[in-house]
């Protein structure tokens, strides 16, 4: 497999590079430790069409591939990872199901003001008591003679929640013995019986807000339903086949700016008269690193040459999500002991890293989860 860059891909990387060094990375610890909503990174990111990098120009987006998404995802998760996922959310889990399973109205009407920034979409499918079983989800929408939904439950767990104009919700529609049919709705927030909770306070990715959505007999439209009814739960996991190369590149992100900041303090900070970066100790720790970010970033580039070349990619994006996130937080791990105790301060941003990196294991499906799909597709 080729992984030399195209020209237009190194210039998406350079741009996205360029961007993220002087407009993300001087406010990302102000963001960290307010939990502030990035207003004007989100509204930038708009403007470099990286809020639809892979949706055609004619919905609204920058008609590029994924290999393009994954390197500024990478560029744009090293400067703030907070960023990096509300980019990975609106492009990944909002953007590509509409552009795969959506009709020319949804297309027309929703797709296209979200690819292009106008507006920000979400994803819904965790709730408080269904993570990684889907199946055991409570929310229902129950189907009404005029063929719209009246939909209740909740979803939690929301990353962009308080400020997506739409969401994804999957619910039961119906049930045939134990196995639950779930159909996708596209939901309007603002409508009546939709409420929201304030945004949750989490260990990292503080300035990506997420939150609770309720549902109280939403009435939903027949023509917000995406795709069919009961296609919800194909179009979930093919969703997140894609969604798992963003975080994987987010993943990569996390880990570069760990590494980058740890080898320069190791050049600069002396420890018995000489730098300790001539100690083998650090050296070891220095070239780990480096070679499981290298591994880590082939990994994501297969799965994203796979998902450009449509070929199935479920095992390949699941490898890359485990081990990249499962990566970054050994790398972060390693790299704040490199600092020592300025590590454990905020001075130098290396505990923020240190904190990103953990979710990324989590959302988009546990490293638990991915190795049961990684298995499954060994075993046949």
């Amino acid at each position: 497999m080729d992984f030399e860059l195209t020209e237009e891909q190194s210039l998406i990387r350079q741009i996205a590079r360029d961007f993220a060094t002087r407009e993300i990375e001087p406010i990302a610890g102000e963001l960290d430790k307010k939990a502030r909503w990035p207003t004007e990174i989100v509204l930038r990111m708009a403007e470099l069409g990286f809020l639809g990098m892979v949706i055609p120009t004619e919905y609204g987006g920058a008609g590029l591939d994924a290999v393009s998404y994954v390197l500024a995802m990478e560029e744009v998760s090293r400067a703030c990872a907070s960023s990096g996922v509300i980019m990975s959310v609106n492009n990944s889990l909002f953007c590509d199901p509409l552009f795969k399973y959506g009709s020319e109205w949804q297309k027309r009407e929703i797709l296209a003001p979200t690819a292009s920034g106008m507006i920000l979409g979400a994803f819904g499918l965790t709730e408080p008591s269904s993570g990684s079983d889907a199946q055991s989800m409570q929310t229902v929408a129950e189907r009404q003679t005029d063929g719209s939904y009246l939909l209740n439950g909740s979803k939690n767990f929301i990353t962009v929640g308080p400020e997506a104009e739409h969401v994804v919700v999957f619910a039961i529609s119906s049930r045939q013995g134990n196995r639950p049919s779930i159909t996708a709705l596209v939901v309007k927030k603002g409508q009546p019986g939709y409420l929201q909770s304030p945004h949750d306070d989490k260990l990292g990715i503080k300035a990506a807000h997420s939150c609770t959505i309720y549902f109280d007999n939403v009435r939903v439209l027949p023509e917000y339903v995406l795709g069919t009814d009961g296609q919800g739960f194909k179009i979930a996991m093919s969703t997140l086949d894609g969604g798992r190369i963003g975080i994987a590149s987010q993943a990569l992100g996390i880990a570069r700016a760990a590494l980058e900041k740890a080898i320069a303090y190791a050049k600069e900070r002396k420890s018995f008269g000489q730098p300790i970066a001539s100690y083998q100790a650090i050296q070891w720790m220095i070239a780990d690193s480096e070679v499981e970010l290298d591994a880590a970033r082939l990994l994501t580039l297969r799965a994203a040459r796979l998902k450009d070349r449509g070929v199935r990619h479920a095992a390949e994006s699941a490898m890359a999500k485990l081990y990249a996130s499962e990566m970054s937080t050994r790398v972060t791990h390693r790299c704040l002991q490199v600092f020592g105790g300025y590590g454990y301060t905020a001075e130098y941003g290396m505990e923020r890293h240190y904190r990103d990196a953990r979710i990324t294991e989590i959302y988009e499906g546990t490293s638990e989860i991915q190795r049961i799909v990684i298995a499954k597709s060994a075993l046949g």
